[in-house]
């Protein structure tokens, strides 16, 4: 059910979300909760509430890179939620505690969980793999591996066994 022109009602749609999920989102995964999972709100209401939340002081960016930066809820935020949130409508309210309950560790790996890969000069191709968090990169690792093949497949599972393989470098490391 998409609310469409009630830019308060779309704001708290946001902030709910941010409350419910408890940890930094990005532009992409709010969009993606909000508008493509989701029908909650249209794309373009959605993109233009992020500059108004932040100029609002409803939520702050918290991450230090360039690369995909990080929002958080603030206190004003929180307040401004806990005063208004009766307006959301009941079902929508509903629909994003579900949502949240059932994808929120999918939806964090996939925001934290960075890969990329190119072609070198002699025919092999480069993977660079990441974790992120809000302050600094977690892991990073960059392979170079013989074929396109071999770089699309660990392209495709990093999200996946992101959190196996930091797990074994650190156990094996701090051993």
């Amino acid at each position: 059910m998409q609310i469409q022109g009630e830019t308060s009602v779309n704001k708290l749609i946001v902030l709910f979300v941010f409350d419910k999920m408890e940890s930094a989102l990005s532009e992409r995964t709010i969009v993606e909760i909000c508008v493509a999972e989701n029908n909650w709100l249209n794309y373009m209401d959605c993109m233009e509430l992020i500059p108004k939340l932040l100029d609002d002081g409803f939520i702050c960016r918290v991450s230090e890179t360039d690369e995909e930066p990080l929002y958080t809820i603030t206190s004003d935020g929180r307040e401004s939620l806990s005063s208004f949130y009766i307006n959301i409508p009941k079902s929508i309210r509903d629909e994003i505690s579900s949502f949240v309950k059932n994808n929120s560790g999918k939806l964090r790996t996939r925001q934290e969980c960075k890969s990329d890969y190119y072609q070198n000069k002699d025919g092999t191709y480069t993977v660079f793999l990441k974790i992120l968090s809000p302050v600094q990169p977690m892991l990073e690792l960059k392979f170079v591996v013989p074929d396109k093949k071999t770089a699309q497949n660990i392209y495709k599972n990093w999200e996946y066994k992101a959190s196996d393989l930091y797990s074994a470098i650190y156990e094996t490391l701090v051993d």
